[in-house]
């Protein structure tokens, strides 16, 4: 088997070169860079093709969940390890909708990361029991209004904003601004997401 080709994705440089000098000890691994930002982890996969990106959820700028959506809209074949030291279920959950294929705490023992690493370079999908917990935790629902469930239900359906306006009979601007605060609510960062989102909180009606 070839090794597992890595880039590692995290706003602390300490955490990267341990990381990597860890992972480097392995015969079927290699570190083939490095990234602090969402930016440049999307420059480097494309430039450098790791089989595996162990991403950090929580940096500056653009955070993991979208630099993971860009990364697999670019290189669909790439899979995705979130790597956190903590999140919350949406965080997390987020990262898992948009296509990463794992998600474990960086509190892993490093045997486990290699074990998960690899795992995830076959194409299994690979979530830390930790992780689950936090994601069968979640049961917050966020409070909507009436009208916000409208277009909600709406959105579910594929309806644009002006569809929207037009069904409801109000203005393009106040569909605008009732899904952004949609989307500040559900913490949904495109209307699939806020579908999703919505899903799994028991928001939609059937």
């Amino acid at each position: 088997m070839d090794n597992i080709k890595v880039l590692i994705v995290d706003d602390h440089a300490i955490l990267r070169m341990g990381l990597a000098s860890l992972l480097n000890t392995k015969r079927n691994i290699e570190v083939v860079g490095d990234a602090s930002d969402g930016e440049s982890a999307v420059r480097k996969v494309m430039k450098l093709k790791p089989d595996v990106v162990l991403m950090d959820l929580m940096m500056p700028g653009m955070d993991g969940v979208e630099t993971t959506r860009r990364i697999l809209d670019r290189m669909p074949e790439t899979k995705i390890l979130v790597l956190t030291t903590f999140g919350t279920a949406d965080g997390i959950a987020h990262a898992l909708e948009v296509g990463a294929l794992g998600a474990v705490m960086k509190s892993i023992e490093f045997p486990d990361l290699v074990k998960a690493i690899t795992s995830v370079a076959a194409g299994e999908r690979v979530v830390s029991p930790e992780i689950e917990r936090i994601l069968s935790s979640d049961t917050s629902v966020p409070a909507l209004s009436p009208r916000q469930t409208e277009i909600l239900q709406s959105i579910a359906r594929g309806l644009s904003n002006p569809d929207i306006s037009k069904q409801l009979d109000i203005s393009l601007d106040m569909v605008k601004e009732h899904v952004s605060v949609l989307f500040a609510k559900l913490g949904a960062a495109n209307r699939a997401e806020a579908v999703s989102i919505a899903g799994r909180k028991h928001l939609l009606k059937d």
